[in-house]
């Protein structure tokens, strides 16, 4: 219900002993985060009223700046015209963006403010309303139900957990009849009580829970009285302050003020008011009980229509505690500093020890890494790169390596910077390795094996290191403040030189920064050595292997085509083969078979069982592929050739006539299928011979199958490192041969199908070894 005036009170003023009702939620910062507050970001500019009236210019004058970006909902109201001239971004949040001003009831509607019976507000005697007519309202509990409102589109996306009670406060700003009469509205989230069936016992338990949830004092002064007098003041300003409503009214606010409090702070404020502007700061205060207290103030003006100055609306919080607490942590901060100055001498050889162990232990972190590193490779290039990665950045900001050969001709480069420059660290090497002077840190080192530390980087050094004007140039572009040089040397061999460059003098290097980098080139030097090694005997078992494979030969009437992969693990070199002969009888014989094994003896044993086989098909008195390979196992066996080995070999005779087939016979010693992939491109996998190995039984007698090939088809026999994979049967690997060769071109040549039959990503587990031949 609406307040009363007394007699004697001027229109639109708050007798005193309505302030304790008034005030109840009035400019409430509740610290825990409401729906209200969490909507506060909705378009900021619907904050403002539109600009162009005397109204809306007072509106925008009056409190923005204290009360924009409370987390309460505030209006201010035009009382001559009825409407919402002003809202805060959470009073936005409240109706959405309505343009102002709006009727107070409009603004109403489209927030869904029902009575706590659900009624429209429009319907009721509204505290709004209230407001706009000039009266007080001392604190009235109003439901928030965005399903009710106005604006569809908010009612629409409103949930059925949306609906809020607020406590609304409000009392007009203006003092007299004459000046332009505005009001401020407040809104206050609380929450409902449970299980209380008495409307009145409802309303006291909503109106304790406002007041509890208040503690932020407001005060507002009148400058056009004699010295600024505080005209009204809330509780909280009672309970801050100890001075009731009586004591504060009508004296200007610096009966607060006291011996302590500071002058600069208090000129600062005097100055802000003389210009009429907002202004916010902190004071030291004195209660009535003459103890102090921290008061955070901020101070808005308020002018009239007309643009006069009509009232400075003040928002005040005790923060004394916090106050308290910084000036607790800033001594805390000073005890400890001079406690640690004063430990500093008793704890430095503490600390150096510390220091010393954690570096050890770094570098023992950074070797056992370093160590698995470049072990884990037998790339050359993937180890310089990896090596580039552990110095840059946690040894230097970029790093430059070259290896050489035994005669001291550099080999191979690598870099790497901090911050990329990928393509001036590439021109540096084409153009500083080419001219290499006696006085560069990696020729240094390259000659005499030794470390070369250059902790300050000059303008002369860089002139006399890179002559070219051009490298000077990158070098400079690259930075470099401090240069270190290692040389990679393994089992007396020179391979290489590490240089390390800091760009800053902060990262400067040390002599146990070369220490470091010494050790690290070290195991740099011994993996690079290892994989040297690996790779001359990587290229003499490759070489070895492809010298027992033959060059395919040249026969009237068909076309061959052969690949062969060494498995990527193993030393190179294994048991598979493949050969093409030309028989004396003008038929063509096709062999390939796959010793078991993977090693020198392995490969050793496939050009003895090659040979054998060779010798058993070019002089057979019986040229049935099945007794050629039973004559290939007699051998075998009885000379201790080779343990046990799969084979298929293949004869195929001519036709007789221009337009027939080709005449093949098959046997199969233990080995994968072959495919035949007609003229068209279908493909038929030829599984329907085989035997056992060689190297079981002598006394096996294999049988050979007979087809009629058209021209035009191509036979592909492969070993089974091209058809094995972990996790899958023959079979499946067969199915998968079959479908790449499907996949191939109609037109493709017998080199094509040997590509398409390895594939993109060959496993690599296994020799693989293919033959292709089309018959034309």
């Amino acid at each position: 219900m609406p307040l009363q005036r007394h007699p004697g009170t001027p229109a639109g003023a708050v007798p005193p002993e309505a302030t304790s009702a008034l005030a109840e939620g009035l400019v409430v910062v509740d610290h825990q985060p409401s729906s209200v507050q969490r909507q506060s970001d909705i378009v900021g500019a619907a904050e403002v009223a539109v600009s162009g009236s005397d109204t809306n210019r007072a509106a925008q004058a009056a409190l923005p700046g204290v009360l924009s970006d409370v987390p309460v909902a505030v209006l201010v109201i035009d009382q001559s015209a009825g409407d919402v001239v002003y809202a805060n971004k959470a009073a936005i949040a409240l109706a959405g963006n309505v343009r102002l001003p709006v009727p107070v009831d409009t603004w109403g509607a489209s927030a869904g403010l029902t009575d706590l019976g659900s009624a429209p507000l429009a319907s009721t005697s509204s505290p709004l309303s209230l407001v706009a007519e000039g009266r007080p309202v001392v604190g009235e509990a109003v439901r928030l139900s965005p399903r009710r409102s106005s604006d569809d589109l908010r009612a629409a996306g409103a949930g059925p957990d949306s609906d809020q009670v607020l406590w609304v406060t409000g009392f007009p700003l203006s003092q007299t009849d004459t000046e332009q009469r505005l009001s401020l509205v407040v809104f206050l989230q609380i929450d409902e009580p449970a299980g209380a069936d008495d409307p009145e016992a409802v309303l006291r338990a909503l109106r304790e829970r406002a007041v509890v949830a208040t503690d932020i004092a407001f005060t507002i002064t009148d400058p056009r009285q004699e010295d600024d007098p505080l005209v009204w003041v809330n509780p909280s300003f009672t309970r801050i302050s100890g001075y009731g409503y009586e004591e504060s009214v009508g004296r200007n606010c610096r009966f607060l003020q006291g011996p302590a409090t500071d002058r600069a702070a208090l000129d600062e404020l005097h100055e802000a008011l003389h210009d009429h502007r907002p202004i916010t700061t902190t004071l030291l205060n004195y209660r009535k009980d003459g103890t102090a207290f921290w008061n955070q103030l901020s101070i808005t003006p308020v002018f009239d229509g007309g643009g006069e100055l009509v009232s400075f609306v003040g928002v005040q919080s005790d923060v004394t505690e916090r106050v308290r607490v910084e000036d607790d942590r800033q001594a805390a901060f000073a005890a400890e500093r001079v406690a640690r100055r004063d430990a500093e001498q008793a704890q430095a050889a503490a600390d150096a020890a510390r220091v010393e162990a954690e570096l050890a232990q770094s570098r023992l972190a950074l070797m056992a890494e370093a160590t698995s590193t470049l072990s884990a490779t037998l790339d050359m290039s993937d180890l310089i790169d990896r090596l580039a990665s552990l110095c840059v950045p946690l040894l230097a900001d970029w790093v430059f390596l070259t290896l050489v050969d035994e005669h001291g001709t550099v080999q191979e480069t690598a870099h790497r910077h901090r911050d990329g420059h990928e393509a001036a660290l590439a021109d540096l090497a084409v153009l500083h390795l080419g001219n290499l002077p006696e006085s560069s840190p990696t020729r240094r080192s390259l000659r005499t094996s030794e470390s070369v530390l250059v902790e300050h980087v000059t303008p002369e050094w860089v002139d006399r290191v890179f002559p070219l004007p051009e490298t000077a140039a990158l070098f400079r572009s690259l930075g470099g403040r401090s240069v270190m040089s290692v040389p990679l040397v393994a089992r007396r061999r020179m391979l290489g030189a590490l240089v390390l460059v800091a760009t800053s003098d902060d990262r400067g290097f040390s002599s146990e920064d070369v220490d470091l980098a010494r050790d690290l080139s070290r195991r740099a030097a011994m993996a690079m050595d290892n994989v040297r090694l690996y790779q001359q005997e990587h290229t003499v078992a490759e070489t070895l292997q492809r010298s027992l494979l033959p060059d395919l030969p040249t026969i009237p009437g068909v076309t061959a085509a052969a690949a062969y992969l060494s498995a990527s693990t193993a030393a190179e070199v294994g048991g598979d083969f493949y050969d093409l002969l030309h028989l004396p009888d003008g038929a063509v014989g096709i062999a390939v078979g796959d010793v078991v094994g993977h090693d020198v003896t392995a490969a050793a044993a496939m050009g003895h069982l090659r040979g054998l086989l060779r010798a058993c098909a070019w002089d057979a008195p019986d040229t049935d592929p099945g007794e050629v390979l039973g004559r290939v196992d007699r051998l075998v066996q009885g000379l201790h050739v080779a343990p046990m080995a799969t084979m298929v070999y293949a004869r195929a005779e001519r036709p007789a006539a221009d337009g027939e087939p080709w005449r093949l016979e098959l046997a199969n010693a233990g080995h994968p299928p072959v495919v035949l992939r007609g003229l068209d491109g279908s493909v038929q996998v030829v599984s329907e011979v085989t035997g056992l190995l060689i190297g079981v039984d002598a006394t096996h007698q294999r049988q050979s199958l007979v087809l009629e090939v058209p021209a035009g088809s191509t036979l592909v026999a492969y070993t089974d490192g091209l058809i094995e994979r972990p996790g899958e049967d023959l079979d499946q690997g067969i199915a998968a041969l079959a479908a790449r060769l499907a996949d191939a071109p109609v037109d493709a040549t017998p080199a094509d199908l040997c590509r398409h039959a390895v594939g993109p990503h060959p496993d690599r587990r296994d020799d693989v070894a293919v033959l292709a031949l089309r018959f034309d």
